[in-house]
């Protein structure tokens, strides 16, 4: 028997979470604000500054997605609202699972909306800087490194971002002992500052011949890109940049002029690379980005203890110090957190699967 007030309420719950979500992303007053980009990119001087140019560019496409997201929920809803009416009418049963389906594509559509309006942050917004290192475990955990950077970057593929190397470092026999990297995209710092911490991996290990169980650890930093150059003051005394000779694959491959950069920060003592770019002054560039990301996460989780989660604790990358732990052996089955179903987590890992671990991650700081 088809029972309409009940999926009246459940649209009725979906409308709220509509509602709300509207008023966090401020729907009301994004129309004007379209306009006032637009006729502010139609300048000449705009685009005679192409980094001014760009960033108008990145936020007209923000802020026409949001309105996008909103008025397709908003269709969605008045749709099912009238198929309901339609059914109750026809009193045909047959339609429910059309309906069902119906309704299970807005409630994805209008969670995609809340996520966006929970990312409010000051960086949530911006491009992110992602550093994975080995920890406790040799070739395991070298080999363990290059499995998680595959499982990030397949998840930023899901996403839409587009994922740039800045600096690697292979393992002595496999896999990566480091790996840093760019992506690109809205709300990617916001999406990835979950997973910063400490990773562990329990698995019969592929470089053991007795086939025993191995505990593996990497680590995971987690950083915003700054754009405005202006937001961290790096003087020239202060710094000391080196040029040195990509690594390559030997033979034809090996770089033959120095274009991989290092600067180091004598006050803080960080040090960063770069030689993903063919062209020095490229790497340089870059690595002045990744130089500004890390000193501006330092200030901040000095100046204020509340901001210290854009980094977080720092622990040491072994034992007891993960933030998550994927146990290939004993065979063991979690639970997505989206559709309650339980699936094996070397899938989730082999396909991305971290969605869930930051909507959990959300839901906890708001």
């Amino acid at each position: 028997m088809f029972k309409a007030d009940d999926y009246r309420l459940k649209l009725k719950t979906l409308a709220d979470s509509l509602s709300e979500a509207k008023y966090a992303l401020d729907i009301d007053n994004l129309g004007a604000r379209l306009d006032e980009l637009k006729k502010e990119q139609e300048k000449p001087e705009v685009w005679q500054d192409l980094e001014r140019s760009a960033k108008i560019g990145r936020e007209i496409s923000s802020v026409e997605n949001k309105l996008s997201s909103y008025k397709k929920g908003e269709g969605a809803l008045a749709d099912a609202y009238a198929f309901v009416d339609l059914i109750e009418e026809a009193d045909d049963e047959s339609l429910i699972p059309e309906l069902e389906q119906m309704i299970s594509t807005t409630e994805a559509d209008i969670e995609d909306m809340r996520i966006r309006a929970l990312l409010k942050g000051k960086y949530d917004a911006n491009n992110a800087i992602l550093n994975l290192h080995a920890g406790a475990g040799g070739t395991e955990a070298c080999d363990w490194t290059q499995m998680l950077y595959r499982m990030y970057c397949r998840y930023c593929e899901k996403q839409g971002f587009k994922v740039t190397d800045l600096d690697f470092e292979d393992g002595d026999e496999a896999g990566l002992k480091s790996v840093s990297f760019k992506v690109d995209g809205e709300n990617a710092y916001g999406f990835l500052k979950a997973e910063k911490g400490v990773h562990r991996l329990v698995r019969i290990s592929p470089f053991d011949s007795n086939k025993r169980r191995h505990t593996s650890f990497a680590s995971l930093e987690v950083m915003p890109e700054i754009e405005d150059e202006n937001e961290v003051e790096i003087r020239d005394e202060d710094i000391r940049i080196d040029v040195y000779r990509s690594s390559g694959a030997g033979g034809q491959k090996v770089n033959k002029t120095e274009t991989a950069i290092r600067i180091t920060h004598f006050p803080t003592g960080i040090v960063v690379t770069c030689q993903n770019e063919r062209s020095q002054l490229q790497n340089k560039a870059m690595a002045f980005e990744y130089l500004r990301a890390k000193l501006v996460e330092r200030q901040i989780a000095e100046r204020e203890a509340s901001d210290a989660e854009l980094k977080g604790e720092i622990k040491k990358i072994e034992w007891g110090s993960q933030i998550r732990s994927y146990v290939f052996c004993p065979y063991t089955l979690v639970k997505d957190h989206r559709t309650g179903y339980e699936n094996p987590n070397v899938q989730a890992v082999m396909d991305g699967d971290i969605q869930g671990f930051i909507i959990d991650y959300l839901k906890k700081t708001v």
